[in-house]
Formats: structure tokens, sequence, C-alpha cells
């Protein structure tokens, strides 16, 4: 039993896919869980770090099942440069040199995953948009090219899927890899957001916003 139709087209695409800042796509397959029920899923090869996630917050994600090693887990300021560099150029790749442009439409830390080396792969193509090029704004009929969906928080309220809105996700992405402050944190409600509320700690005051563990790392090389 293959895939369904209607994502035969976009893994195709996907398993074309050659960056070594992208999961690759190893294999399909369908089996039966422990409900009886059928399931399909797609084989990505195996990441032995996790996601980045379970590194900017280890308190959240780990649990007594998970290794507690992980709890303890913590990137310096040049790993998470790194990091960014690794997102920025897969990115950068989808958008601009693949047959048809991607948008990835779900960018956030979980979706970050890091090898041995913590060399970051950006994965979880499940809201993956394929954009022909050129791109037309409307066919005869006036329906849209782009596929408006609702994605993550950090890409919008439901507007098209479009390179901005990934562009905008990675802004977001390198201000919760700085703070370590999820997007949905329970401070930021109302008029306030993570974007807002690092603007308004620049330039005087981003010592206070800056997570206290990398600023203490940075201190400890430059001290060496």
């Amino acid at each position: 039993m293959g895939l369904p139709k209607v994502l035969k087209p976009e893994c195709k695409t996907l398993r074309n896919i050659r960056h070594r800042n992208i999961v690759s796509i190893m294999s399909y397959c369908t089996s039966i869980d422990s409900k009886g029920d059928k399931f399909k899923a797609l084989v990505y090869e195996f990441m032995e770090n996790g996601n980045l996630d379970l590194w900017l917050h280890p308190a959240e994600t780990t649990d007594q099942a998970t290794d507690q090693a992980t709890s303890s887990r913590s990137l310096n300021l040049l790993q998470m440069l790194n990091i960014a560099i690794d997102v920025a150029s897969a990115l950068q790749y989808l958008h601009n040199h693949c047959e048809a442009e991607i948008v990835h439409c779900d960018v956030k830390p979980s979706n970050i995953l890091l090898d041995n080396d913590l060399v970051a792969h950006v994965g979880d193509f499940g809201l993956a948009r394929l954009l022909p090029k050129p791109i037309n704004i409307s066919s005869e009929q006036g329906t849209s090219s782009t596929i408006a969906i609702k994605g993550t928080i950090e890409y919008g309220m439901g507007v098209a899927a479009s390179t901005l809105g990934d562009v905008y996700s990675y802004g977001i992405l390198l201000l919760e890899m700085v703070t370590r402050k999820r997007p949905t944190d329970d401070m930021f409600m109302d008029e306030v957001n993570l974007h807002n509320y690092v603007n308004r700690a620049l330039p005087g005051q981003v010592y206070e916003i800056v997570d206290p563990l990398l600023l203490s790392k940075a201190e400890m090389k430059t001290k060496e």
C-alpha cells in the first residue's frame, strides 16, 4: 500500500533534496499500531542529540522515562550560532535552490534536529507547501496558487504559505534561542509577545532578557 496521492508529490520532492542541514527521508512504510489501526510513516535518518527544544527547555521536556542527563543539557554561544547558521542555510536552500520553492511552514525548535556533532537539520515537513516557479497569484478560475493554512504561532495567523512566513518564524526561533523563552510562555499575553518583549529591551536592557546560562558560559569562555 502506497502513500495517499496528496502526499506523493511532496514526498517525491523531499526525497530528492540533498542538503547537509535537512533531515533526509530514507523511505516510508505502512504498518499497524498497538490498537490494530493502519498507519503510514515517513522514515528519516536518526539524529543522536534529539531536537533543539530538548536543549532549550530541558526541565520541561525531561521525565522519569527519559535519560536524566538531558535535564542538564545546555548550549554555549558558539553552538547556538552554528545552529542558527545551519537552519538559515537549510531555509535558503529550500526557498531558492529547489525546482519548486518549498515553504516549511513550521519552523520551531522541536523541528530542528541535532546530530552527534550538534549540526542542525531541519525536519518535519508535514505542513510544507510547494510553490511552483514562477508563482501565479491566481488561475483563470480565480483560485490562489498558494495554500492558506494555519501553522504554528510562529508562522502567523492563517495567512497564505510563503517564504516570508518561514523567515518570520526563523526570527522568532532566534529570539527563543537567545532568551530561552517560548513564544507561548505564560508571561506573554494581551499586547505582549516574544517579539516586542525583546524589542522593548533594546538597546539598553539586553542583559536582562538574555538567557543567564548563555551569558555565564560566554563569560567563562572569555576568562579562559
